[in-house]
C-alpha cells in the first residue's frame, strides 16, 4: 500500500489515482478550488433555479431533496429553501434499523426547521433481511438493498411529484477519489455508482425475493430519467463537511456527543442515523485497508484542520476498530450469532495487504504508521 503524500488516503481506494509526486486525486481536486470561479457557479446555480422556481404553480413543489436527516441533508435545504427561496420537498429511505436518539432528532428536524414536507420509503424488510444476508456473505456488502433504494427512490418520487430539480449533496468520487472523476454539475450518472451499482435480475430473484419486492430497485428508464435535472450541489460551492455541520447545529442538529462514542469513527456527526448501518462501511476495512477514520482524517487535512502527523495515530487506534454496537444491531436485525458475524467477516480480508499475527488479528502488512521505517 501507498498513501498520498499529503493526506491519510491509500492507493487501495476504489478509483482513486495518485499523481507522479505521490499525491492523490482528491487533495488535487480540493487544490483546485483555488482556480475557479465561485461566483460565476454561484450565477449558474441562481439560473438553474430560476429556470425552475415555481414550475408546479403556487404553493407548488418546485424541487426535491435526496435526504437522511443528516448534517449535509440540513445544509443542503438551508440552501434551497431559506437561500434560494424554492418550495423543496424532501425524499428519504430509512434502513428499518434501531436508530439513534440523535437520528430520530434530525429527521424530524429537519422538517421542522425548515417547514417541508418528508416523504419516507420504509423498505421491504422481509426482503431487505434476505437481501443483507446473501449480499453480506458473497459480496461484503450487506446494505446493497437499502443503499440501491437510497439512489432509485428520489428518482421515482421526482417524476411522480414533477420536480425534475432534485438535490444531492457533494459528487462523492470527484470529492473524495473514486471511478466518476469528472467534475460536473449532473448528478444522472450517480445511479451507476460503485455504491449500489444494480444486479442482474435473475441473480436477485435467486436469492428468495420476487420482482415485485424488486420494483423501486429499478431506475428509471432513459427516457423518464431525461425528463430529470439532478444535480450536485457541490458543484456550485466549495463543499465543506465541517462546515455543513457547524451549519446543522445552529438549525437544531444533535450529533452522538452525548450518546456514543464509535470506537471507529475519528468524529461523532457524520452516518449517526442507526448503528448497525455502519458495518457496510467499514467492510472497507478488511477490502481495502481503510475507513471511516482515515476518510476523516483525509478530509480534516485537506480542510486544515489537522496535520498527516496528528492524523496517523488516530487512524492506528480506530480504522480497523468495529464498534461492539455496530455488530451487536447488525446481528440482532439479520439473526447472526456473533461468531458467524466474526467468520463471514474473515472471508473478506484481502491477503495482499494483510496478514495475521500470533494472536490471530488480522494486521495491515504496510500501515501508514510504518511507512517511513
Amino acid at each position: 500500500m501507498k498513501y498520498c503524500k499529503k493526506c491519510t488516503m491509500p492507493d487501495t481506494r476504489p478509483g482513486i489515482t495518485f499523481d507522479a509526486e505521490g499525491v492523490c486525486s482528491a487533495c488535487r481536486h480540493y487544490e483546485h478550488r483555488a482556480d475557479v470561479d465561485w461566483q460565476a457557479r454561484w450565477k449558474e446555480f441562481e439560473t438553474l433555479c430560476d429556470k425552475y422556481r415555481g414550475c408546479n404553480g403556487p404553493g407548488g413543489y418546485d424541487c426535491a431533496v435526496a435526504v437522511s436527516g443528516g448534517k449535509d441533508s440540513h445544509f443542503q435545504v438551508y440552501i434551497l429553501k431559506e437561500v434560494m427561496h424554492m418550495n423543496p420537498i424532501l425524499f428519504s429511505v430509512e434502513d428499518n434499523f434501531p436508530m439513534t436518539e440523535a437520528g430520530k432528532h434530525n429527521l424530524k428536524n429537519i422538517s421542522e426547521a425548515f417547514g417541508c414536507t418528508i416523504i419516507s420509503c420504509k423498505p421491504n424488510i422481509k426482503a431487505q433481511k434476505t437481501l443483507m444476508r446473501a449480499f453480506f456473505e458473497k459480496y461484503g456488502k450487506p446494505t446493497w438493498y437499502v443503499d440501491r433504494l437510497i439512489y432509485t427512490f428520489p428518482l421515482h418520487m421526482a417524476l411522480k411529484f414533477n420536480t425534475p430539480l432534485l438535490c444531492y449533496g457533494e459528487n462523492v468520487s470527484f470529492e473524495y477519489g473514486g471511478s466518476s472523476d469528472q467534475e460536473t454539475y449532473s448528478a444522472k450518472g450517480q445511479i451507476e455508482n460503485g455504491v449500489a451499482v444494480g444486479f442482474p435480475e435473475e441473480e436477485l430473484l435467486g436469492y428468495g425475493v420476487t420482482a415485485n419486492d424488486l420494483a423501486l430497485t429499478k431506475a428509471p428508464t432513459p427516457e423518464q430519467l431525461d425528463r430529470l435535472d439532478p444535480f450536485y450541489m457541490s458543484y456550485f460551492l466549495p463543499w465543506n463537511s465541517y462546515k455543513n455541520y457547524q451549519l446543522a447545529k445552529s438549525r437544531g442538529f444533535h450529533d452522538l456527543t452525548h450518546e456514543w462514542d464509535r470506537a471507529h469513527h475519528a468524529e461523532n456527526f457524520d452516518q449517526i442515523d442507526s448503528r448497525a448501518y455502519l458495518v457496510h462501511s467499514w467492510l472497507k476495512y478488511p477490502k481495502f485497508g481503510h475507513a471511516a477514520a482515515t476518510d476523516y482524517t483525509a478530509r480534516y487535512i485537506r480542510y486544515g484542520m489537522m496535520t498527516r502527523d496528528e492524523a496517523i495515530p488516530i487512524i492506528k487506534a480506530r480504522d480497523g476498530n468495529l464498534d461492539p454496537l455496530s455488530v451487536q444491531d447488525f446481528c440482532a436485525f439479520c439473526g447472526y450469532s456473533e461468531a458467524e458475524f466474526w467468520a463471514i467477516i474473515d472471508k473478506f480480508y484481502n491477503r495482499d495487504i494483510f496478514y495475521k499475527d500470533e494472536y490471530g488479528r488480522w494486521m495491515l502488512k504496510e500501515p501508514i504508521w510504518e511507512e517511513n521505517k
